[in-house]
């Protein structure tokens, strides 16, 4: 790791950047890109679980059911997700008597996890509508071929929905996950000090302009291995559908 350390400053320094800068905030640079990875580790799979009841409501669900998922949707679907940031960071304090009477005052006095709660909720919702997609667009006969064989509606979906919805939507899912790892930017709006806060405090000390170009190659290089997974993923996915 040393020796990489090293190579890595010589190129630095061979494209005409100041190593010393590097050599001197290189690790915080690094530890905002560990924050940014972790909200994005959070906040994808949490969205993940609450977008699939979301979508099932909103596809079976009963008016109120509907409406409410709906509901849900439109609000984080339309709404810019700074402004939702800053409503739950700044607005929690509104109601801390109501957070502290069911313990969760202590959880949202944090700016990391009111990013987290903000980035799931908003994550839910775009991925919500991607699985209810990709589920309406498979043909009336699966569900008449799952009745046949005597499936309950949790195997139904569990078994035969799901798993053609995702496959189908393994794109857009992709695609929503490049966005969450793009808009993590905004939790330095907040005090967390991920990769772009990172880079604001080592600029606001430096003045070295070629922070930024770092980070932004650090975002790329992020969005760049979860375009690769995503395509990996789909051909592989995409033969054992063949297959069976």
């Amino acid at each position: 790791m040393e020796a990489l350390g090293q190579a890595f400053l010589a190129v630095w320094g061979a494209l005409g950047f100041d190593v010393d800068l590097m050599a001197r905030y290189g690790p915080r640079l690094l530890s905002g890109l560990g924050v940014t990875l972790e909200i994005v580790a959070l906040a994808a799979p949490l969205g993940f679980a609450l977008a699939i009841p979301l979508a099932v409501a909103r596809l079976e669900g009963g008016p109120i059911a509907r409406n409410l998922a709906l509901g849900f949707s439109t609000f984080f679907r339309g709404t810019p997700l700074l402004a939702q940031t800053f409503l739950v960071y700044y607005g929690a304090g509104q109601f801390r008597s109501a957070f502290e009477a069911i313990g969760l005052w202590g959880l949202v006095r944090d700016a990391f996890w009111c990013v987290i709660l903000t980035f799931t909720l908003n994550t839910a919702a775009y991925q919500s509508e991607i699985i209810r997609g990709g589920m309406a667009a498979l043909p009336s006969g699966q569900r008449e071929a799952a009745s046949a064989l005597g499936l309950r509606r949790f195997a139904l979906y569990v078994r035969v929905l799901l798993p053609q919805a995702l496959i189908g939507g393994l794109r857009p899912l992709g695609n929503e996950l490049v966005l969450l790892v793009k808009a993590s930017s905004i939790a330095s709006a907040v005090t967390v000090f991920d990769l772009l806060g990172a880079t604001r405090y080592v600029y606001g000390r430096t003045l070295d302009f070629s922070v930024y170009l770092w980070a932004a190659l650090l975002y790329l290089a992020l969005v760049e291995i979860v375009r690769r997974a995503v395509n990996a993923i789909e051909r592989r996915a995409g033969r054992r559908f063949a297959a069976s």
